[in-house]
């Protein structure tokens, strides 16, 4: 069956504009389907097949969006914020309203973030029962050891009720300032930094790489971010066990 969608909410949802202002856009004449102008905003519009425009411009309709973005410090994991700059401030060519990222990383906190507007996709990948590995890079304050390894593996506690999941923990430099990467596959608050604490050290910088399998794309400045690819949003959509559509 056809996908249908009244015009004034196809152009919504494309951000061109508030519904109020494309009802009066499109009474005006700026809109046309299959090149013919619509003066009619409940016009009925069959996704993929009828041909959208604005002013001139074809209005391609995408009902699922997926970025894959590079955070740079200094920007939070929010929508909206009244304070600082927000990691959906930096994209700005994405014409699709309700983006929002997933999960969050601290605003010292630099690597990769998904971004998209697919609740039910982002619910699964931060759902606790699937389980979804986060890698991070991470520099730190302190000789980390065996020792520690052992700790992380057997489940840390960072004065919550229960004790992390057990975590594997990568040693790559151990030096009074050493370099390690942490597999984990929850995401509590301030967890990596907690979980040094826990052990008498500090985190310096840390730097996500890899979430549900899916590597930070080394092509992508901080602040950078590309769209998946097909072949990534259908790893994202298996990993989770999501209905495909």
């Amino acid at each position: 069956m056809a996908k249908l969608l009244r015009l004034d909410k196809y152009l919504s949802d494309m951000n061109i504009g508030s519904r109020s202002e494309i009802k009066i856009w499109i009474r005006k004449g700026r809109v046309c389907i299959n090149s013919v102008p619509c003066k009619k905003p409940e016009e009925k519009v069959e996704i993929n097949k009828d041909e959208v425009s604005f002013d001139g411009k074809i209005i391609k309709y995408e009902k699922y969006i997926y970025l894959m973005l590079n955070k740079p410090a200094g920007f939070v994991s929010a929508t909206k914020d009244k304070k600082d700059k927000t990691v959906i401030d930096l994209i700005s060519d994405i014409p699709h309203k309700d983006l929002f990222p997933v999960g969050r990383l601290d605003k010292d906190t630099e690597g990769l973030l998904l971004i998209t507007n697919h609740g039910e996709l982002a619910h699964q990948l931060l759902s606790p029962k699937k389980k979804i590995d986060k890698v991070y890079y991470a520099r730190i304050e302190g000789r980390v050891t065996t020792d520690d390894v052992e700790a992380f593996l057997s489940g840390i506690s960072i004065g919550e009720e229960k004790p992390c999941l057990p975590a594997k923990l990568n040693i790559l430099v151990s030096g009074d300032i050493s370099e390690i990467e942490l597999t984990i596959c929850e995401g509590k608050f301030h967890q990596v930094k907690r979980m040094f604490e826990a052990v008498g050290k500090k985190v310096i910088y840390l730097k996500r790489i890899s979430m549900a399998d899916l590597p930070l794309d080394p092509n992508l400045a901080p602040g950078e971010y590309r769209r998946l690819t097909d072949g990534e949003i259908e790893h994202l959509k298996n990993i989770t066990s999501l209905k495909k559509e």
